[in-house]
């Protein structure tokens, strides 16, 4: 080959050193990370924008990329029934484009839950059974109805569901001594552990601030919230690489600040099982009206990347009123026979009916009030103008009396 002459040697290198050098010390960076090409105009809710390259896309257009990753995380906003719908349109996209070849991974149960989820989605139980079985409002505390279209999607086309995070037992034992200091079982439950990632430090120290503690310090609490992460990050990667999952696509649904920015479970994901994966979150930029913003007093750092690949612009909407208030305050019964009430709330619909504090509640509509949860439930089930049976005893006295519920904030349906 014959050299170049020496201008054309000179010119190469200088390109190459064009092409290569670093930033001169002190030298602004061109742009924002986290917002390359910023927009132009407000956004809009049902826009959706493709944050690293700032293309505005279609719905379909999204998941049609989303159907090439392996994984596909979606960031929720736990109080919003759009950010779950946009979790159901990510879920039932991917089943299109994979029929019978998706799972579900949630935050929302902890993997000694998993027999629950199987027998949920073999079609074993109904909803207030499975409620029950996976002791739903004690373990997770929010309203189902922010999840139940998820659920019974997955349900219905035989999606497996893939409990993802910690047993409660350990996390707070993870929050309450630092590592060395577990017992020996505790330890042999820990996943592989990292507590140096800068950035979840930075978002767990902004969190932190913004929280009452009760004297938590910041280390137990960023010790907690990386065993969250690692052990979500673990069921995933394990689930994938198990004989069940490895020729499935999994959709990991989770709070916005375990996948915004992709060092809480997407990159924990990728250090144990490097495969292709999107992340997707929603902004709010509107408030239905008499919406009451669940919110905290924090201030994120700034880091350099941007917090979804895919970002849709959301309504911030309420969750339709389920269900009405009998107005008791009950506890089981000493004898597990029904439950005793300790208060009537003034004007509620069971002071209408006639209950008074002292009587033990047996029947609902002939089905027994075994505890709390029975009763809990059925209430979720009646609306305004709906009439019902009440069978209770009173000082030894079996009685019967008629409910007809009408709309009533007096009171409320609980344990003292």
């Amino acid at each position: 080959m014959t050299p170049f002459p020496q201008p054309r040697r000179l010119a190469a290198a200088l390109s190459l050193l064009v092409l290569t050098a670093c930033c001169p010390a002190g030298k602004q960076l061109l742009g924002n990370p986290q917002d390359p090409y910023p927009r132009t105009l407000a956004p809009k809710v049902g826009e959706i924008v493709h944050l690293p390259t700032g293309v505005a896309v279609s719905l379909a257009q999204m998941l049609d990329v989303a159907g090439d990753a392996r994984v596909v995380y979606v960031g929720e906003t736990h109080d919003n029934p759009a950010s779950h719908r946009l979790e159901l349109q990510t879920l039932q996209g991917l089943e299109a484009r994979h029929p019978g070849k998706v799972a579900l991974g949630m935050e929302m149960f902890n993997r000694s839950q998993q027999p629950v989820l199987d027998q949920w989605v073999a079609g074993r139980l109904d909803e207030k059974g499975f409620l029950k079985a996976a002791r739903w409002f004690e373990n997770w505390k929010m309203d189902f109805g922010y999840y139940r279209e998820l659920l019974v999607f997955a349900r219905d086309r035989r999606i497996p569901i893939v409990a993802l995070n910690a047993e409660p037992a350990l996390v707070q034992a993870v929050r309450g001594k630092p590592l060395a200091e577990l017992g020996a079982e505790d330890k042999a439950r820990l996943p592989e552990f990292d507590q140096g990632d800068p950035y979840q430090r930075g978002m767990v120290t902004a969190i932190f601030g913004g929280h009452s503690h009760g004297g938590m310090q910041i280390d137990d609490f960023l010790r907690a919230q990386t065993l969250w992460d690692e052990t979500m990050a673990e069921s995933a990667a394990r689930y994938l690489q198990s004989p069940e999952g490895k020729d499935r696509r999994l959709l990991v649904v989770a709070g916005g600040n375990h996948v915004s920015y992709g060092f809480g479970i997407p990159r924990r994901v990728f250090r144990r099982l490097p495969a292709s994966y999107l992340t997707i979150g929603g902004q709010e930029v509107e408030i239905a009206p008499g919406k009451v913003p669940q919110t905290m007093d924090v201030q994120l750092p700034d880091f350099p990347m941007v917090a979804y690949d895919f970002l849709a612009y959301l309504t911030y909407e309420n969750l339709p009123k389920e269900g009405v208030l009998l107005g008791v305050v009950f506890e089981a019964s000493p004898s597990a026979r029904g439950l005793r009430v300790n208060g009537v709330a003034p004007g509620s619909n069971a002071e209408r009916a006639g209950v008074k504090e002292g009587d033990l509640l047996l029947f609902l509509d002939g089905q027994p009030l075994a505890d709390g949860y029975d009763l809990v439930y059925a209430l979720k089930q009646k609306h305004a103008g709906d009439r019902s049976s009440l069978q209770l005893e009173r000082q030894g006295e079996a009685l019967k009396l008629e409910l007809l519920f009408q709309e009533s904030e007096a009171g409320r349906d609980g344990k003292p």
